[in-house]
């Protein structure tokens, strides 16, 4: 048994680190394990794809977190977000994931970004991590944009899953290799709002297998709604977990955008690619405007 942690010393905290991840061992080293407990992880959403990332990178062991979301938990939530309850509707995303994790390992220590991410703070919730995961809600493109240029210039990798019916689509950024968000998803400050969200779809997820079974009709980029499935969030954070565990112990090759790569259950098919020039891939630029044209 481990004694309450409020009174916790040293010798406790050891002992609850090596029974509560003593079953990961096998997988990983011992002195993996040691080295994810002092990583510093920053997670920027706490909905259904960041609230499942935390969930799961603490019981992988990682020890360290930022963590930042301005939102409130709502009824409308309940279908995919790890943390929306009815006790928790109209509580703060981020204050009860928060206490969710420290229920999981007390031991946790994690700085709070309750505002958000913006241009005020966002070089204090990048300083001390190696790798940032984008769990942003879908439309919230300018935030999203300012996260991955600002950790490209600070040397941090971005891990964006995104849910796509059943599906996830999973893209790494590096800032050593590879290409920029603006370049990879051909980003320019004269685009519109539902130009930079079409150009963001298509390149997330340049195969697109879930447009097979997904109603398009119910995709309305002007009042900002689309279908998403707890299902698919569970299944984002476990490929952006398994890909921040890479990036965090140097194990393995990391394939960097504009390496894409979108695994489906329910097709029970796995596509990944190399998509020369991103989104300004000729086939690319051809989606592109063919969407427009039949949506706009």
């Amino acid at each position: 048994m481990i004694s309450d942690p409020s009174s916790a010393n040293g010798d406790r905290e050891e002992l609850f680190y090596q029974k509560a991840f003593a079953r990961n061992i096998g997988l990983l080293t011992e002195e993996e394990q040691k080295k994810l407990r002092t990583s510093s992880v920053a997670i920027a959403g706490m909905g259904g794809a960041g609230g499942a990332h935390l969930i799961t990178l603490v019981r992988t062991g990682i020890g360290n977190f930022n963590l930042a979301d301005f939102d409130t938990f709502e009824v409308a939530n309940i279908n995919r977000q790890y943390g929306a309850r009815y006790p928790d509707f109209d509580r703060a995303k981020l204050e009860v994931m928060a206490e969710e994790a420290l229920r999981i390992n007390p031991f946790l220590k994690i700085k709070n970004f309750p505002e958000g991410i913006n241009e005020a703070n966002i070089d204090a919730f990048l300083t001390g991590v190696k790798v940032v995961l984008d769990g942003l809600d879908f439309f919230n493109f300018e935030t999203r944009r300012l996260l991955f240029n600002r950790a490209r210039e600070k040397g941090v990798y971005v891990i964006t899953a995104g849910p796509m019916g059943y599906s996830s689509a999973l893209l790494v950024f590096s800032p050593h290799e590879g290409m920029g968000f603006d370049e990879y998803f051909d980003i320019h400050d004269s685009m519109s709002e539902k130009e930079k969200l079409l150009s963001f779809a298509l390149g997330l997820a340049p195969k697109a297998t879930h447009i097979k079974y997904m109603d398009p009709s119910k995709v309305d980029l002007d009042s900002k709604r689309g279908p998403s499935l707890g299902i698919a969030c569970q299944l984002c954070s476990s490929l952006a977990a398994t890909e921040t565990i890479r990036i965090l112990l140097g194990k393995g090759k990391i394939k960097a955008a504009p390496h894409y790569f979108q695994f489906d259950p329910y097709l029970q098919v796995y596509k990944r690619g190399y998509l020369r020039w991103g989104n300004r891939n000729p086939v690319q630029r051809l989606k592109r405007w063919y969407v427009k044209k039949v949506s706009f």
